[in-house]
């Protein structure tokens, strides 16, 4: 066999050429030449026949000389038999020749038989011989619809799924922390390898566009004004109006003599400039002395009015159609604006190296909780038999679904790749892994014959002498 042989190996429906050599690794090659140099038709090649292949037939070789020897030495005893039979030799001849003569007709019976497989006997145009190449794509097809019909079926996958009882195994195999390990190694290897061949032009565009799109289609005033009221009523707003109080008036005593320059500044100029700094003086020290009081008195004026006003803008926000408005147009206004689309496009940068970071740790949070989460599941389903119930039904719906959804394609998969073979290496290769057996049957063909034809011819003898 020469190393090299090119071969079209028929993936799916997908072809794809390939080299074959001796050792059988492959590389990419040509599509190889039928019988004679023809192109393939089609471009559909048989598959390969190896050097393993060709072993076979030499075995298959020997074991035909083994069988043809047997037929020639029944011939020869019965040449020998019939010869001492008419030569006035009495008795035993008579049953050596019977059986030698059926032993050779059960031969070539045989023969005859394993040779129509994958040629003409002889040559001979004969009807219904060399079966495997004129028939090749009727056995293709016959079993095509054999799978399907028998493997193939909604009934016999949920029947085997059913009695393999993968919840319970899945469970107990999960629960073992070695095995929680591994998945959690491969779930990281796999979710790293997702995030990595995304492009991250294309998801932020995606999550950009989804998230203003569900924000735009959301009103988002109820829901404000229903946050912001719980927030007025629990006093949760107190602590941020001490808080701004108390950095007021900080900047008041920090920042005095802007204030009083910011009054006069205003003042009127025909007024004498020791009244605008006496002005200037009283509006700093009342503002500092109300904004202190604000600071110091939880009950002062000011605050209630804070509150008042926050639970009326609350309640406006839910009830009140031209408050509701103004916050969706403010909303939209601030969505469209480039820098707000910047940063909700930029979030995913952050999330993906926060992920990928995560997925590399082996002491991440979110490693240790999906192996835990992951050891907890296992020991779920290794006890609990109405959790192995779901799980087993949900396989048995997707493989069912699987089977009678794609059984065409499935079993157009078998037909038409053997179509693809060639008749004559389809022939050769399959009587190179069948064929010590077939020889077998002429020896046993040989055999059987000649027992026959020996108990026939004592049981003759012995009624009619």
């Amino acid at each position: 066999m020469r190393s090299g042989r090119l071969v079209l190996c028929v993936r799916g429906r997908v072809e794809r050429m390939e080299r074959i050599d001796g050792t059988g690794r492959t590389e990419r090659g040509a599509l190889p030449p039928g019988p004679g140099g023809r192109a393939r038709p089609g471009g559909l090649a048989s598959f390969a026949y190896t050097a393993a292949d060709e072993e076979k037939r030499r075995g298959v070789r020997r074991m035909k000389t083994t069988a043809t020897g047997l037929l020639l030495l029944v011939a020869l005893v019965y040449v020998l038999a019939t010869w001492a039979k008419n030569e006035g030799v009495s008795g035993w001849p008579g049953f050596v020749a019977a059986a030698a003569e059926a032993g050779m007709v059960g031969a070539l019976a045989d023969w005859f038989a394993v040779t129509a497989l994958f040629k003409r006997p002889l040559g001979l145009p004969i009807p219904h011989t060399a079966i495997i190449p004129t028939k090749k794509d009727q056995l293709g097809a016959s079993l095509g619809s054999f799978v399907g019909e028998n493997f193939l079926s909604g009934d016999v996958v949920r029947d085997r799924i059913h009695s393999l009882g993968i919840g319970g195994r899945v469970g107990s195999w999960l629960a073992e922390p070695a095995h929680a390990d591994r998945v959690t190694a491969e779930l990281s290897t796999a979710l790293r390898g997702a995030l990595t061949v995304l492009r991250d032009a294309d998801v932020q565009a995606v999550v950009g566009e989804a998230i203003t799109r569900r924000a735009n289609a959301a009103e988002i005033g109820p829901g404000l004004g229903k946050m912001l009221a719980k927030v007025v009523a629990d006093g949760g707003h107190r602590k941020l109006v001490d808080l701004v109080c108390a950095r007021a008036h900080d900047w008041l005593v920090l920042h005095g003599d802007s204030v009083m320059d910011a009054v006069q500044g205003g003042a009127p100029g025909w007024t004498p400039r020791f009244v605008d700094k006496r002005v200037g003086e009283r509006v700093y020290k009342e503002l500092l002395r109300f904004v202190t009081e604000m600071r110091d008195m939880p009950g002062h004026p000011a605050r209630g009015s804070i509150d008042t006003f926050l639970a009326d803008f609350a309640a406006d926000l839910q009830t009140d159609s031209e408050t509701r408005d103004r916050v969706e147009r403010l909303k939209s206004e601030i969505l469209g604006r480039g820098e707000v689309q910047d940063v909700i496009a930029s979030a995913w940068a952050s999330v993906r190296a926060m992920v990928i970071a995560a997925a590399e740790d082996e002491q991440s949070e979110l490693r240790l909780r999906a192996r835990a989460s992951l050891m907890s599941l296992g020991a779920r389903l290794a006890t609990d038999e109405r959790l192995q119930g779901k799980l087993e039904g949900w396989l048995e719906d997707a493989a069912a679904y699987v089977v009678t959804t794609y059984r065409t394609e499935i079993t157009s998969l078998i037909s038409d790749t053997v179509a693809g073979w060639d008749a004559d290496q389809t022939s050769r290769k399959i009587e190179a892994h069948i064929g010590r057996d077939l020889q077998f049957i002429r020896i046993n063909g040989t055999v059987v014959g000649a027992l026959a034809g020996l108990a026939i011819y004592t049981v003759s003898w012995a009624l009619w002498g």
